[in-house]
């Protein structure tokens, strides 16, 4: 279990094509500050369906969008 399950979880019971996150939000929903360790751990989210398509360090989002679309 990672510290970023409960992020996996909320995108997932979202059930959008896409979605946009900001780091404040995404630190929100884990209780947490946003780590490097985010890199890694973002192959998990595909056991939910979805993949990140990008991140934005400067404007400080991360965009997910589901498998397959």
């Amino acid at each position: 279990m990672s510290q970023y399950d409960a992020l996996w979880k909320y995108i997932k019971e979202q059930n959008q094509n896409e979605i946009r996150l900001t780091f404040f939000k995404i630190e929100e929903i884990i209780h947490s500050p946003m780590k490097h360790s985010f890199l890694t751990y973002k192959k998990d989210l595909l056991a939910y369906g979805y993949n990140v398509k990008k991140i934005s360090l400067k404007e400080k989002w991360v965009l997910f969008q589901k498998n397959g679309k």
